[in-house]
């Protein structure tokens, strides 16, 4: 069982395929069952990652297994981000936020958290610092976004093409575009032209 406040290392993995069940029924058993674990991210259809107490996890991966995920992976990640694991870190993070200067952004910012344009400094602290230990929903923030600017270009900055990807199969008709090699840099620049 999860005991509040005992701290314990954290582990994520990634659940490939469709469940049957929601996935926060399913961690909320496997918490009661073997220790904290909660949904992390919400990637796209068939994506999902997990993150909590490696018991929680491994209860939580059978679960989804059980429940009709054709793969569930370990990552090699250094601690349970976007789980209640992180809360030893908010009061660091807190501090850094308050002392750091926000301005209202020049157009929206769609959050993590909430899957909802920011256009206030204030909201976007508040909802930076909620992103420490609740789940990104990326999928719901592309379904967002996709709803408002349908035909705009869709750039994924730096190296690799996971979150072009991830987009491709959340909202196909999207226009996406990876840019990271000075090749993909000069292609942008063509296009933006």
């Amino acid at each position: 069982m999860y005991e509040s406040g005992v701290r314990r290392p954290g582990i994520m993995a990634a659940l490939l395929g469709e469940l049957k069940d929601p996935i926060e029924a399913i961690c909320a058993k496997a918490t009661a069952e073997a220790g904290l674990v909660s949904p992390a991210n919400y990637n796209c259809p068939g994506q999902l990652v997990i993150s909590g107490e490696e018991a929680g996890v491994d209860r939580a991966m059978a679960l989804a297994k059980e429940s009709g995920v054709k793969r569930a992976i370990k990552l090699n990640v250094s601690g349970a981000f976007h789980s209640a694991l992180m809360e030893t870190a908010l009061d660091g993070l807190s501090e850094a936020v308050a002392n750091t200067t926000f301005n209202n952004p020049k157009f929206p910012v769609y959050a993590n958290v909430n899957a909802e344009p920011v256009t206030l400094a204030d909201r976007a602290r508040q909802l930076l610092l909620q992103q420490l230990t609740r789940p990104v929903r990326w999928s719901d923030e592309i379904t967002a976004m996709a709803a408002r600017v349908p035909d705009a270009l869709y750039v994924e900055m730096g190296p690799g093409s996971v979150l072009t990807g991830l987009v491709k199969k959340i909202a196909p008709a999207l226009k996406t575009m990876s840019c990271g090699t000075v090749a993909e840099v000069n292609q942008l620049l063509e296009k933006a032209a």
